[in-house]
């Protein structure tokens, strides 16, 4: 594979799918094709790999591998219902999200997604979308700024950082990753244990630009109504957020639709639901913490299709 990523809880996340050899599966976050190519090598020759990317590098990293198992789709997962039925593909057998950034872009400075690295303020995941953060941050009025970073980042300062954000580009635009940065560390007052300033208010951004939550709240239900009965559900969350989300979204379809006050039903007849979550949520080994920091913030959370 082109680029360096070592996949957070690759054996973890593609055993939650308990694949099967003649199975279809998606990887909805293709990345550099970790979980992807476990899965590839658990198939036979009937198995099947569907894979999502928004990223143009991530997509040619998939099509170097030639594969006739896997399909590359540049398209976020969002649009999956339809990317999976007009392959010809009803349903499938599994579905794997691995959500956030991977460490190629983060560590690429010309993408902007790092505040340890100096480069463009760009953090596009799709280079073809035309709003970047350099765009949104010398635009975006200062109440957009203060609520998205609160919002998003659950900064405390996020008033001070937009206050500073457009004080300074009253002067001259933000154009880099290290200016915003930098703003950012002057106008956060308390600093958290081991963590940037530049932190949360990145993160905010990164969200913001990319749509990540709104993408994350349109794939599940599509998800599980795209899974065979039987078929797992795996997403790998990176923070509070995305990880409440998916908690709730599983939680509210592992409970059986509501029947009316007062009508009278069997027992046998009552409306099952959608979901069996499959245990608690999982955190990567200390091991692979160690071996792989990035991991740290890592949850896995899995479900299974019903029959209903």
């Amino acid at each position: 594979m082109n680029g360096v990523h070592d996949p957070v809880m690759l054996e973890e996340g593609v055993n939650a799918l308990a694949v099967r050899a003649d199975g279809v599966y998606v990887d909805g976050t293709f990345g550099r094709g970790g979980h992807t190519g476990r899965l590839l090598q658990l198939l036979g020759p009937q198995g099947r790999v569907i894979a999502f990317d928004r990223d143009h590098s991530a997509i040619a990293v998939g099509r170097l591998l030639k594969d006739p198992r896997l399909t590359m789709c540049h398209a976020p997962f969002s649009e999956m219902a339809v990317v999976v039925a007009g392959l010809g593909v009803a349903a499938v057998d599994g579905i794997l999200l691995d959500l956030g950034v991977s460490s190629p872009q983060l560590d690429q400075a010309e993408r902007g997604f790092s505040f340890r690295l100096d480069g463009p303020l760009d953090m596009r995941m799709d280079q073809s979308q035309s709003l970047t953060a350099e765009r949104w941050i010398n635009e975006a009025a200062e109440a957009e700024l203060a609520d998205v970073i609160r919002t998003l980042g659950e900064e405390r300062f996020a008033r001070q950082v937009a206050r500073a954000i457009v004080v300074q580009r009253q002067q001259a635009p933000i154009q880099t990753t290290r200016q915003l940065a930098q703003l950012v560390a002057q106008a956060v007052r308390t600093r958290e244990v081991g963590q940037d300033p530049a932190t949360r208010t990145f993160q905010a951004i990164r969200l913001f630009i990319n749509g990540e939550l709104t993408e994350l709240a349109q794939v599940l239900p599509m998800a599980v109504q795209l899974l065979k009965p039987g078929g797992r559900l795996a997403v790998i969350s990176f923070h509070s957020l995305e990880d409440r989300l998916v908690k709730r979204f599983f939680q509210t379809q592992s409970r059986a639709p509501d029947v009316p006050r007062g009508m009278a039903i069997r027992e046998a007849d009552r409306p099952a639901p959608l979901l069996v979550m499959m245990g608690k949520g999982q955190r990567p080994s200390a091991q692979e913490v160690s071996r792989n920091p990035r991991s740290r913030s890592a949850m896995l959370r899995v479900a299974m299709r019903t029959a209903a």
